[in-house]
């Protein structure tokens, strides 16, 4: 199995026709993905990549049975696209942008909570890589050629350090179930703590790895959830071990603002809940074949 996405997922791309969404399209659909059609407002009706374009949500929804979208939507339209994606009925949206103000992500993350919580729309991302299912299919824009079907899931903040963990697993002849990349922004649409969740439900995932990065809270409160409710080993990294304090360093949301907020100091957390802590980057694969060892020997 795996998590979010597979095969039969029916996609749509928000922001079809523009030249960024027109390549990753390509990509997803060369990988297998059910990409079904695509919204571009003011283009209804006409075709791309041999797909139908419709000028909304509802529109594409309703006439290819679409559950999940892939949005490539500049930043200052990309809260209304995400909120257009809710009222539609779609269950995973996967946003791509960078950008995004924070205030604009608190009003969709507001605007979702109208919606009972069985048919709320999870968002990944923004500022991500996106999700990937090895094998099945992609909502994202990481290499597929990286990732091998398999039984260890992967939850990252930083797309880069997912495709390293994937490629270090491969190495190893380790697969994975899904990856996501729920981005490095300070307020994002999903976190840890919900796709652990769905990996403790998957039965084909054995172990989970989890990346975070300095800034915020996240992986503390998910490091904690594992404790108490995981029953797969969880392999934990935090990058920026060498991050000023105050200096954002690379994404939105990495920054050192307060205590806890730093790699040493997320890293020990991570420890103190019984999370199996990487020692750096390039170890991230032989420490999951270690976890991997650890559960068979139970």
């Amino acid at each position: 199995m795996s998590i979010l996405i597979d095969e039969t997922t029916r996609v749509i791309v928000q922001g079809f026709t523009g030249d960024k969404a027109t390549f990753h399209a390509k990509e997803m659909i060369a990988y297998g993905t059910h990409v079904a059609g695509g919204v571009t407002p003011g283009k209804g009706g006409r075709q791309h990549l041999g797909l139908p374009v419709f000028n909304t949500v509802k529109d594409a929804v309703h006439a290819t049975g679409a559950t999940a979208s892939l949005a490539f939507v500049p930043p200052a339209f990309a809260a209304d696209s995400l909120m257009e994606a809710a009222d539609a009925g779609l269950r995973l949206v996967c946003i791509i942008t960078d950008g995004i103000p924070a205030q604009d992500m608190m009003r969709v993350k507001r605007y979702l909570m109208r919606y009972p919580k069985d048919k709320r729309t999870m968002v990944v991302g923004p500022n991500c890589a996106g999700i990937i299912s090895a094998g099945k299919a992609m909502l994202g824009i990481m290499p597929g050629h990286i990732y091998k079907r398999g039984n260890v899931g992967i939850v990252s903040r930083s797309g880069t350090l997912g495709y390293e963990a994937a490629a270090q697993m491969n190495a190893l002849g380790i697969g994975q179930t899904t990856s996501v990349g729920i981005g490095g922004d300070p307020i994002n649409g999903s976190s840890f703590l919900d796709h652990l969740m769905l990996f403790e439900q998957d039965p084909e995932t054995e172990a989970v790895v989890m990346i975070g990065e300095i800034g915020g809270p996240q992986e503390a409160e998910a490091s904690k959830w594992v404790k108490e409710n995981m029953t797969k080993p969880v392999v934990g990294y935090v990058a920026g071990l060498t991050a000023p304090k105050g200096r954002r360093m690379g994404h939105a949301g990495a920054i050192i603002s307060t205590a806890g907020d730093s790699a040493a100091e997320k890293a020990e957390t991570m420890k103190s809940y019984g999370l199996i802590v990487a020692p750096s980057a390039s170890e991230l694969g032989s420490t999951v074949a270690v976890a991997l060892q650890q559960r068979a020997s139970k």
